[in-house]
Protein backbone atom coordinates (compact mmCIF):
# COMPACT_ATOMS: atom_id res chain seq x y z
CA UNK A 1 0.00 0.00 0.00
CA UNK A 2 2.55 2.54 1.07
CA UNK A 3 5.06 1.97 -2.59
CA UNK A 4 1.53 2.48 -4.39
CA UNK A 5 1.34 5.99 -2.42
CA UNK A 6 4.61 6.47 -3.41
CA UNK A 7 4.34 5.29 -7.15
CA UNK A 8 0.81 6.98 -7.57
CA UNK A 9 1.64 10.95 -8.03
CA UNK A 10 4.11 9.82 -11.10
CA UNK A 11 0.66 8.19 -12.81
CA UNK A 12 -1.13 10.59 -11.92
CA UNK A 13 1.03 13.43 -13.71
CA UNK A 14 1.03 10.90 -16.48
CA UNK A 15 -2.83 10.35 -16.98
CA UNK A 16 -3.37 14.09 -17.10
CA UNK A 17 -0.69 14.60 -20.03
CA UNK A 18 -0.99 11.86 -22.03
CA UNK A 19 -4.83 11.43 -21.89
CA UNK A 20 -7.65 14.01 -22.08
CA UNK A 21 -10.91 11.28 -21.80
CA UNK A 22 -11.79 11.36 -18.21
CA UNK A 23 -12.28 7.44 -17.87
CA UNK A 24 -8.89 7.06 -19.34
CA UNK A 25 -7.20 9.33 -17.15
CA UNK A 26 -9.02 7.16 -14.34
CA UNK A 27 -7.83 3.82 -15.93
CA UNK A 28 -4.12 4.93 -15.99
CA UNK A 29 -3.97 6.11 -12.41
CA UNK A 30 -5.39 2.85 -11.71
CA UNK A 31 -2.88 0.90 -13.31
CA UNK A 32 -0.59 1.10 -10.45
CA UNK A 33 1.03 -2.09 -10.17
CA UNK A 34 1.54 -2.05 -6.70
CA UNK A 35 -2.14 -1.91 -5.88
CA UNK A 36 -2.66 -4.74 -8.39
CA UNK A 37 -0.66 -6.95 -6.39
CA UNK A 38 -2.46 -6.07 -3.66
CA UNK A 39 -4.99 -7.14 -4.86
CA UNK A 40 -3.85 -10.73 -5.78
CA UNK A 41 -2.86 -10.56 -1.84
CA UNK A 42 -5.97 -9.69 -0.37
CA UNK A 43 -8.90 -10.71 -2.46
CA UNK A 44 -10.57 -13.21 -0.19
CA UNK A 45 -10.79 -10.65 2.33
CA UNK A 46 -12.84 -8.57 -0.09
CA UNK A 47 -16.09 -10.74 0.36
CA UNK A 48 -19.32 -10.60 1.87
CA UNK A 49 -20.71 -11.78 4.93
CA UNK A 50 -24.32 -11.02 3.93
CA UNK A 51 -26.23 -12.20 0.99
CA UNK A 52 -26.10 -9.18 -1.11
CA UNK A 53 -23.48 -7.06 -2.26
CA UNK A 54 -24.34 -2.66 -2.15
CA UNK A 55 -22.68 0.19 -4.20
CA UNK A 56 -23.65 3.85 -3.32
CA UNK A 57 -22.73 7.62 -4.20
CA UNK A 58 -23.67 10.50 -2.53
CA UNK A 59 -21.55 10.47 0.62
CA UNK A 60 -20.33 8.18 2.87
CA UNK A 61 -23.50 8.12 5.51
CA UNK A 62 -25.36 6.31 2.53
CA UNK A 63 -22.45 3.19 2.61
CA UNK A 64 -23.70 3.20 6.62
CA UNK A 65 -27.46 3.52 5.34
CA UNK A 66 -26.75 0.10 2.87
CA UNK A 67 -25.17 -1.59 5.76
CA UNK A 68 -27.70 -0.94 8.27
CA UNK A 69 -30.28 -2.20 4.96
CA UNK A 70 -28.26 -5.54 5.45
CA UNK A 71 -26.14 -5.24 2.56
CA UNK A 72 -22.37 -5.15 2.06
CA UNK A 73 -20.28 -2.51 0.81
CA UNK A 74 -16.80 -2.52 0.32
CA UNK A 75 -15.73 -0.65 3.54
CA UNK A 76 -17.61 -3.00 5.43
CA UNK A 77 -15.17 -5.99 3.67
CA UNK A 78 -12.44 -7.34 6.09
CA UNK A 79 -10.13 -5.54 3.97
CA UNK A 80 -11.78 -2.75 3.12
CA UNK A 81 -12.72 -1.71 6.87
CA UNK A 82 -9.09 -2.04 7.72
CA UNK A 83 -8.15 0.65 4.37
CA UNK A 84 -10.88 2.43 5.58
CA UNK A 85 -9.36 2.43 9.28
CA UNK A 86 -5.71 3.70 7.76
CA UNK A 87 -4.57 7.74 7.31
CA UNK A 88 -2.01 6.40 5.06
CA UNK A 89 -2.07 9.74 3.35
CA UNK A 90 -4.45 13.33 3.56
CA UNK A 91 -3.81 13.81 0.11
CA UNK A 92 -7.02 12.19 -1.59
CA UNK A 93 -5.73 12.07 -5.49
CA UNK A 94 -2.87 9.59 -4.42
CA UNK A 95 -5.39 6.86 -2.41
CA UNK A 96 -8.12 7.22 -4.44
CA UNK A 97 -6.85 5.32 -7.29
CA UNK A 98 -6.15 2.46 -4.79
CA UNK A 99 -10.23 2.35 -3.44
CA UNK A 100 -11.30 2.07 -7.66
CA UNK A 101 -8.61 -1.25 -7.79
CA UNK A 102 -10.16 -2.50 -4.58
CA UNK A 103 -13.89 -1.68 -5.82
CA UNK A 104 -13.02 -3.49 -9.33
CA UNK A 105 -11.99 -6.53 -7.19
CA UNK A 106 -15.14 -6.41 -5.13
CA UNK A 107 -17.71 -6.05 -7.85
CA UNK A 108 -15.99 -9.06 -9.78
CA UNK A 109 -16.87 -11.08 -6.98
CA UNK A 110 -20.51 -10.51 -7.28
CA UNK A 111 -22.82 -13.78 -7.54
CA UNK A 112 -26.17 -12.44 -6.63
CA UNK A 113 -28.26 -9.06 -6.04
CA UNK A 114 -26.05 -6.01 -5.61
CA UNK A 115 -28.07 -3.07 -4.28
CA UNK A 116 -27.15 0.52 -5.29
CA UNK A 117 -28.16 3.13 -3.72
CA UNK A 118 -28.21 6.40 -5.22
CA UNK A 119 -27.92 10.18 -3.35
CA UNK A 120 -26.26 11.58 -5.76
CA UNK A 121 -26.14 10.87 -10.10
CA UNK A 122 -23.02 11.92 -11.24
CA UNK A 123 -22.68 9.29 -14.94
CA UNK A 124 -18.64 10.51 -14.81
CA UNK A 125 -18.54 8.95 -11.22
CA UNK A 126 -16.70 5.63 -10.36
CA UNK A 127 -19.87 3.88 -9.75
CA UNK A 128 -21.97 5.07 -12.67
CA UNK A 129 -18.41 5.01 -15.44
CA UNK A 130 -17.04 2.00 -14.18
CA UNK A 131 -18.58 -0.33 -10.94
CA UNK A 132 -22.20 -0.83 -13.29
CA UNK A 133 -20.48 -1.43 -16.39
CA UNK A 134 -18.36 -4.08 -14.96
CA UNK A 135 -21.47 -5.46 -13.24
CA UNK A 136 -23.30 -5.62 -16.82
CA UNK A 137 -20.23 -7.90 -17.77
CA UNK A 138 -20.72 -9.89 -14.78
CA UNK A 139 -24.46 -10.53 -15.58
CA UNK A 140 -24.12 -12.13 -18.21
CA UNK A 141 -22.17 -14.64 -16.92
CA UNK A 142 -23.40 -14.97 -14.00
CA UNK A 143 -27.82 -14.82 -14.12
CA UNK A 144 -28.12 -14.44 -10.70
CA UNK A 145 -26.58 -10.93 -10.73
CA UNK A 146 -29.31 -8.45 -10.92
CA UNK A 147 -28.96 -4.62 -9.95
CA UNK A 148 -31.35 -3.05 -7.66
CA UNK A 149 -31.58 0.67 -7.32
CA UNK A 150 -32.67 2.97 -4.53
CA UNK A 151 -32.97 6.90 -4.55
CA UNK A 152 -32.06 8.02 -1.20
CA UNK A 153 -32.91 11.28 -0.22
CA UNK A 154 -31.83 13.00 3.37
CA UNK A 155 -34.72 13.98 5.01
CA UNK A 156 -35.03 17.46 7.40
CA UNK A 157 -33.53 15.57 10.36
CA UNK A 158 -31.14 14.12 8.59
CA UNK A 159 -32.30 10.66 8.45
CA UNK A 160 -32.06 8.73 4.86
CA UNK A 161 -34.77 8.08 3.41
CA UNK A 162 -36.03 6.17 -0.08
CA UNK A 163 -38.17 7.56 -2.68
CA UNK A 164 -41.31 5.87 -4.10
CA UNK A 165 -42.94 6.40 -7.51
CA UNK A 166 -45.24 8.79 -5.52
CA UNK A 167 -42.72 10.92 -4.51
CA UNK A 168 -43.37 10.21 -0.78
CA UNK A 169 -40.08 9.13 1.44
CA UNK A 170 -40.37 5.61 3.02
CA UNK A 171 -38.18 3.01 4.24
CA UNK A 172 -37.80 1.31 1.39
CA UNK A 173 -38.42 1.81 -2.97
CA UNK A 174 -36.08 -0.41 -5.07
CA UNK A 175 -36.37 0.13 -9.21
CA UNK A 176 -35.24 -2.75 -11.59
CA UNK A 177 -33.40 0.30 -13.89
CA UNK A 178 -30.57 3.20 -13.21
CA UNK A 179 -33.41 5.33 -15.51
CA UNK A 180 -36.22 4.96 -13.05
CA UNK A 181 -34.37 5.13 -10.10
CA UNK A 182 -32.72 8.73 -11.40
CA UNK A 183 -35.85 9.88 -12.73
CA UNK A 184 -37.92 9.50 -8.94
CA UNK A 185 -35.19 10.99 -7.49
CA UNK A 186 -34.78 14.05 -9.72
CA UNK A 187 -38.63 14.40 -9.97
CA UNK A 188 -38.12 14.49 -5.82
CA UNK A 189 -35.34 17.05 -6.08
CA UNK A 190 -36.93 19.19 -8.54
CA UNK A 191 -40.52 19.67 -6.81
CA UNK A 192 -40.35 18.63 -2.97
CA UNK A 193 -36.97 19.67 -2.25
CA UNK A 194 -37.21 22.17 0.51
CA UNK A 195 -34.37 25.16 0.36
CA UNK A 196 -34.15 24.79 4.27
CA UNK A 197 -33.11 21.57 4.24
CA UNK A 198 -29.29 21.82 4.66
CA UNK A 199 -29.02 17.26 4.56
CA UNK A 200 -30.03 17.45 0.94
CA UNK A 201 -28.66 20.97 -0.35
CA UNK A 202 -25.97 19.31 -2.11
CA UNK A 203 -27.83 16.78 -4.07
CA UNK A 204 -30.10 19.26 -5.11
CA UNK A 205 -27.36 21.49 -6.34
CA UNK A 206 -25.73 18.82 -7.92
CA UNK A 207 -29.20 17.88 -9.64
CA UNK A 208 -29.93 21.45 -10.88
CA UNK A 209 -26.59 21.88 -12.21
CA UNK A 210 -26.75 18.76 -14.21
CA UNK A 211 -30.00 19.91 -15.62
CA UNK A 212 -28.78 23.29 -16.65
CA UNK A 213 -25.77 21.65 -18.64
CA UNK A 214 -27.95 19.70 -20.35
CA UNK A 215 -30.24 22.26 -21.93
CA UNK A 216 -33.09 21.71 -19.08
CA UNK A 217 -32.44 24.89 -16.61
CA UNK A 218 -35.14 24.47 -13.49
Amino acid sequence: MLGGIAEQGRLNDEAMTRFTVRQEQREHRASNSWYQELVKMVGDYLGIDTPTMALWSGGREVSDYALAKGHTPLEATPFGGVVDKLTLTSDWMLKTPMWNVLSKAFVSRARGPVHIFLRAYNPDSVLIAQEVPQLRVIMALHPAVRLVWHPVYAASDGRLMEVTKNLELASDASYSTRDECVQVLYDYLRLLHDPANTHSRRAHADMSARLAANGNPQ
